[in-house]
């Protein structure tokens, strides 16, 4: 039975997927994601197989291909785009004499690579033992012994069945452990919420540009580099409007197409950011020939963590590339729709705080209130929270009150005051409050 190696970066990768050839695109991303990962290519094989082989995926002829380009390359790996069953991995293993890792492994590995806070660890840990829990059957040679003979008799456990009870136990301390983080995330949400401020996500396909919009946006230090899934762990921070409002700027993982499921459900709590934002912005690589179907799959992954219903905002990003002017687009209700800009020479940042602003803007309660003149205390509350516009006495000592304020702020002074709207609305001298937008 074949040993893996443990290490081993030159690659031979395999361009298969079921049913159809990968694309130029798919495969220029493939090799780049090898890329990132540390791999050095010295081999592509591109399979047009209709019908996977249950035992190794490729047919024999490609198999024998495919052990040539390892010899001639003195290749230590096989990265497969297609995803491979553990049965076919541990036989292409065994066949060529080399490590043989699937597309999701390899971009398990490059998360394994980036994360940096005790978060991302966990999550990426996580992901990866539930990926290795189903690939553990003879995959490696000791995994199959068990011990015997005077002296080395054990319990009756095979060293496979250690490995799965022990891999099981340490799944459920990350679980666990990674619930406390929810726990928290959740709490941190509900101060924001409880506190009106408001939080809008930065999405994107990665190497997108949207570390590179975090710093510029937020004056932050969060590192950046031309590669795929250069940054992984989330990073919040507070970003002040033109308009004078403070929200929270969270940044997210970069997506890509075909996100492995164990990744999903790995990152699910820090991906909860973009479900529970009151605005998306979605980062395009405008120089990107192909960036509509980036923006396909951006979307699927967010129709996936049901986060599709959340407004967002389309910024096209690295025009610098393009020699264009930054500009933005509404909708047919005039609301801000797109935004062209380079996040690298931060042209057109202040039109994207502009819309974010705009599209920002609280619902507004405005209107003009009697107050009686007993209610002296209540009118110093309203000109404390800058509600008023204008003021004029009334003919019973009280005062007509312009105001214009966030119609939640409203609420929680009418609950706080003790207040009801009927109350207002009778003792009203000129007009009853109403809402607009």
């Amino acid at each position: 039975m074949f040993e893996r190696p443990q290490s081993g970066e030159r690659a031979v990768l395999i361009h298969a997927a079921a049913d159809r050839i990968p694309d130029l695109l798919e495969r220029e991303e493939f090799a780049e994601l090898a890329m990132s990962a540390g791999a050095i290519v010295v081999g592509e094989l591109t399979v047009g197989k209709r019908r996977p082989d249950s035992r190794h995926y490729i047919g024999k002829g490609k198999l024998e291909e495919l052990r040539e380009s390892i010899e001639a390359n003195q290749a230590e790996l096989v990265i497969s785009y297609a995803l491979l069953s553990p049965s076919q991995e541990r036989n292409l293993e065994a066949a060529l004499k080399c490590r043989v890792l699937d597309r999701s492994g390899l971009i398990l590995d490059i998360f394994a690579q980036r994360a940096r806070s005790f978060e991302g660890k966990l999550q990426v840990e996580l992901a990866q033992l539930r990926h290795l829990s189903t690939r553990l059957v003879r995959g490696w040679t000791h995994l199959e012994r068990q011990k015997g003979g005077i002296g080395l008799r054990g319990p009756g456990e095979t060293q496979l069945e250690t490995d799965r009870r022990l891999i099981g136990h340490r799944i459920r301390q990350l679980r666990e452990r990674l619930g406390h983080v929810d726990r928290r995330r959740a709490m941190n949400r509900q101060n924001r919420t409880q506190a009106d401020i408001q939080t809008v996500a930065l999405v994107g396909y990665t190497n997108a540009g949207k570390s590179t919009l975090f710093n510029v946006l937020t004056g932050a230090n969060v590192y950046v580099e031309d590669k795929l899934f250069a940054t992984l762990d989330p990073t919040m921070r507070r970003l002040k409007l033109p308009n004078g409002a403070a929200i929270i700027l969270a940044d997210t993982v970069g997506f890509v197409r075909d996100l492995p499921h164990e990744l999903i459900a790995a990152f699910r709590s820090t991906l909860q950011e973009a479900k529970e934002a009151d605005l998306i912005l979605h980062l395009i690589d405008a120089s990107d020939p192909n960036c509509w179907q980036r923006i396909r799959q951006v979307n699927a992954v967010l129709k996936e963590l049901e986060a599709d219903g959340v407004p967002q905002i389309r910024v096209y990003n690295k025009i610098d590339k393009l020699d264009r002017r930054a500009r933005h687009t509404s909708n047919q209700k005039g609301e801000g729709r797109a935004v062209w800009l380079s996040a690298a020479s931060a042209e057109g940042i202040p039109l994207l705080l502009q819309m974010i602003a705009d599209r920002l803007r609280r619902k507004m309660v405005n209107g003009v209130i009697h107050l009686c003149p007993d209610h002296g205390r209540q009118r110093a509350v309203l000109f404390e929270l800058g509600a008023v516009t204008r003021e004029e006495l009334a003919d019973d000592g009280g005062w007509n009150l312009e105001i214009s304020m966030n119609e939640r702020d409203f609420q929680r002074f009418m609950k706080r005051e003790n207040l009801q709207m009927n109350f207002l609305e009778q003792q009203s001298a000129v007009m009853p409050v109403t809402a607009a937008t």
